[in-house]
């Protein structure tokens, strides 16, 4: 069951992930406008209850000891995948194992290893406990950044559109913050529909409000600061952004 957090919650969280080491209490307390006991107090409780999970050095293997740090992507059956991610850390070398809500390539192992030799080694030491692997590389570089929307609303880009484009073939995707004022703001997306808002070439495929993800029907109201995802094969006008942000 997922714990309620608040903003100051989500902005500790933020600046925790940013750069762990070098921050503060008081640090944080002088961004989020808290005092420093009360930022401690909180990253206690966000502990306590699971949230924070453990502080973990991102350690360069190749640059300390000229290692190879190498991702297997593997196979198991969802009945056994807990249990054989649990056991595949016990193998030397293994440094970290992430368990992936799918079928093939459902477990990701992370190793670590002298040379090539070494690796191999691993890979039959993986292969031993039943654990299939479909495909493997050895990995370049390694980017970490915190999740924006814990961050200070000052922090978000002016505008409020970001865009992807040539994802789902040649597909647009946008994603766009509500705002006060938008024509769509206070209907469903089945009234927005009836009153010409919304191209038929244009999906709303996920809504992001407050902590919950939705999937929306046309049911869905559309609300003010709701962070919508927009998908169109056939490009997003300037028209059809207004629709959203006013």
């Amino acid at each position: 069951m997922s714990q309620s957090i608040d903003d100051i919650d989500k902005q500790i969280l933020y600046y925790l992930t940013q750069e762990g080491r070098h921050t503060s209490a008081p640090d944080i307390a002088g961004n989020v406008d808290v005092s420093a006991p009360t930022v401690r107090n909180r990253i206690r409780r966000l502990e306590e209850d699971g949230i924070i999970r453990g502080y973990h050095a991102h350690i360069d293997y190749e640059h300390a000891d000229s290692r190879l740090t190498n991702l297997f992507i593997c196979s198991t059956s969802a009945t056994d995948r807990q249990e054989l991610a649990q056991r595949v850390l016990d193998v030397p070398g293994v440094i970290n194992v992430r368990e992936i809500m799918t079928g093939k390539g459902d477990l990701q192992i992370k190793v670590v290893g002298t040379d090539t030799d070494d690796l191999t080694r691993i890979a039959q030491d993986i292969t031993a406990l039943g654990i299939e692997i479909d495909d493997e590389g050895l990995i370049h570089r390694e980017y970490f950044r915190p999740y924006a929307r814990f961050g200070p609303r000052e922090q978000e880009p002016i505008s409020p559109v970001t865009g992807v484009a040539g994802l789902s073939g040649d597909a647009d995707v946008i994603e766009a913050i509500v705002k006060e004022g938008a024509p769509i703001a206070g209907k469903t997306l089945q009234q927005a529909n009836e009153a010409n808002l919304i191209p038929s070439s244009v999906l709303i495929v996920r809504i992001d409000r407050d902590d919950q993800a939705i999937t929306p029907t046309g049911e869905t109201t559309i609300e003010v600061d709701d962070f919508v995802t927009i998908h169109s094969r056939s490009g997003i006008g300037d028209e059809t952004l207004e629709v959203f942000t006013g």
